[in-house]
């Protein structure tokens, strides 16, 4: 039987359609008459049963509706209708596919607010509770007429709950109106639930009584949700938190909102006193402020108490403070507080804990080198201390002792002690060392790799950084084109490089606020072999040994020439009487002229 009304959209007409006037049955139309002909009701279950199509819209937005249906081939036009309570249709939007025209139905409540695409997408502005409703998109062929119809859901968040008329205060063991929770322009309506410390307020006889009323707006649809607590206190509900949550509906499913919570003085008698100290830390050390604060568990609370502090006799009256500003460790011990009435007491122990450190010596101290410090640093504190030393901002992995002084030993040192578990007690004390010394030097000499010239490095120690200078002896000439090291611990370098063309002896003069220092070494022509100094040279001593021995072998050899020469010369004297006596003559003068040079190598040596 379905099947065959279903052909070619032909059955029943339908004798509800708005004009009135017999109309074909169209496909939806003819299942539903045939469901209830059946026995099935029209309600969610034939819904779900069908696929319907639902669109889910926001209160005030804009409802798009697409059509479910696939644009078939050979469409004549396309409307839109609804359904009425009773199942009557209403026609609110028509659209020719041949002649590219919109024309909507005169409906007084969809007057201005309908828009029909080309692909036959119905929009709806300004949605209302009352576009809630079924929509059908139908479309029609020469030979067809396909329909599919659309659920429409309209949904409105309400306001931010409120709770209003508000206790001005709360008494113990009185059940009182509390106050009204109010939740406005809700759709669909919602459920209100009160909540104390963001747990859930149940009712209870006597104690919580809750009234629920939702009134609806004839005009808008729209719900107004009110819920009214009475509620007995008790002194536990001291600041406590109550405020209530809306839950409502929207397009995603369940939500909730919360009021702002509201806080209510509870009244109740005082049945306890408590003394605290402020702030509340567990330590407390040398220069603090402190506050001790007595409080009465009755509200309102006592404005007066005793307070009775180590070393007096008496309570002093005051309000529920008592300031004691840069306290000593003889603020130790036990302090109490009263009522004014001395019904009630309360004690606690104030222990001031303290931190002493003492460094011998401090301060600037300069030694010369070589020289004994004994460095102590002593500590008294009320626990446990840790002591730890930082020089030059490194922190030492050992305490400083100084048997002998050196250079490297200058720097500026810090001890430095804090108290275990006391949070900002720490003390540190300085020592800036300076350790001075006069000016040391070690002349070294190499020839270069190259042959060509020689390097001359005069090392230096001492504090102050002494001043560097060179000088050729003899002339007096200063040296300016030199190289100095970085001074590090006292020690620094000062070389030069030279390629003499004969023998030289040069000075490295080294001076500080202490003493001025000199020392001068002989450097042989370039072309003269003589053994390179080592740069490494540690004792002065050594170098004084070595220029006492060059000096022997320079005068062995000069002795050896001496006797050479003269050999020759009598030799010659007796092969050639005449020719002899000129050779003889040139080389007494050549005699001559080392014997001068010998000299003055042997002054520049001593």
């Amino acid at each position: 039987m379905l099947g065959f009304l279903l052909h070619k959209g032909e059955g029943r007409t339908n004798p509800n359609h708005v004009t009135g006037k017999p109309q074909k049955m169209t496909h939806l139309e003819i299942i539903l008459f045939c469901c209830k002909a059946l026995g099935v009701a029209d309600g969610y279950a034939t819904e779900s049963a069908l696929g319907l199509y639902t669109v889910n819209a926001i209160y005030g937005d804009t409802i798009t509706m697409p059509c479910p249906l696939e644009v078939p081939d050979g469409l004549m036009f396309g409307k839109w209708k609804y359904e009425m309570p009773n199942g009557s249709p209403v026609f609110i939007a028509f659209r020719s596919s041949t002649k590219k025209n919109v024309q909507y139905d005169d409906v007084p409540d969809y007057k201005d607010r309908l828009s029909l695409s080309e692909n036959y997408t119905l929009s709806i502005k300004n949605a209302r509770i009352s576009d809630e409703k079924r929509f059908v998109c139908m479309l029609v062929t020469e030979d067809d007429v396909s329909e599919e119809p659309t659920i429409v859901k309209v949904f409105k968040q309400p306001s931010q709950p409120e709770i209003l008329h508000q206790a001005n205060l709360l008494e113990t063991e009185k059940l009182q109106m509390l106050g009204e929770c109010v939740s406005r322009d809700s759709y669909p309506e919602g459920n209100v639930t009160w909540f104390k410390n963001g747990r859930v307020l149940q009712p209870l006889d006597d104690v919580v009584v809750i009234n629920l009323q939702k009134i609806v707006d004839r005009t808008t649809g729209l719900f107004t949700m009110t819920s009214s607590l009475q509620y007995m206190p008790t002194k536990e509900d001291v600041n406590a938190k109550f405020s209530c949550i809306v839950t409502y509906y929207g397009p995603s499913g369940q939500k909730t909102m919360q009021s702002e919570p509201v806080v209510f003085d509870v009244h109740y008698p005082t049945e306890k006193v408590t003394i605290q100290v402020l702030p509340q830390s567990s330590t407390i050390k040398e220069g603090d402020n402190i506050t001790l604060k007595c409080s009465g568990n009755g509200n309102p609370p006592p404005q007066e108490f005793l307070f009775y502090i180590p070393g007096e006799t008496e309570g002093i009256r005051s309000s529920d403070t008592y300031v004691m500003t840069d306290v000593r460790r003889n603020a130790t011990g036990e302090y109490k507080c009263s009522l004014t009435d001395k019904s009630m007491m309360d004690s606690t122990t104030i222990t001031v804990h303290y931190l002493d450190l003492q460094l011998t010596p401090s301060g600037e101290v300069t030694k010369q080198i070589g020289e004994a410090l004994p460095v102590s640093c002593t500590i008294s504190s009320s626990r446990n201390a840790t002591v730890f030393w930082i020089k030059d901002n490194t922190r030492m992995q050992t305490s400083p002792s100084f048997s002998s002084l050196q250079y490297q030993d200058a720097g500026n040192y810090v001890c430095e002690t804090t108290l275990q578990e006391v949070e900002g007690l720490r003390k540190r004390q300085t020592l800036k060392l300076i350790v001075e010394g006069k000016p040391q030097i070690k002349m070294t000499k190499k020839t270069n790799t190259n042959k060509m010239s020689k390097t001359i490095i005069c090392h230096v120690e001492g504090f102050p950084k002494p001043a560097v200078q060179w000088t050729v002896t003899g002339s007096g000439s200063i040296l300016n084109k030199t190289e100095e090291t970085k001074y590090v611990n006292g020690k620094f370098s000062s070389k030069i490089v030279i390629a003499p063309e004969e023998n030289v002896t040069l000075t490295c003069i080294a001076e500080n606020e202490l003493e001025r220092t000199v020392t001068s070494m002989n450097v042989s022509a370039i072309n003269i072999p003589e053994y390179d100094e080592p740069e490494d040279r540690t004792d002065d001593n050594s170098e004084k040994v070595n220029d006492q021995a060059k000096l022997i072998v320079g005068i062995v050899v000069g002795l050896l020439l001496v006797a050479l020469i003269a050999g020759v010369v009598y030799w010659l004297y007796v092969k050639k009487s005449k020719t002899a006596s000129k050779h003889v003559d040139k080389d007494l003068g050549n005699i001559e002229e080392n014997k001068k040079l010998e000299e003055n190598n042997h002054k520049s040596e001593t």
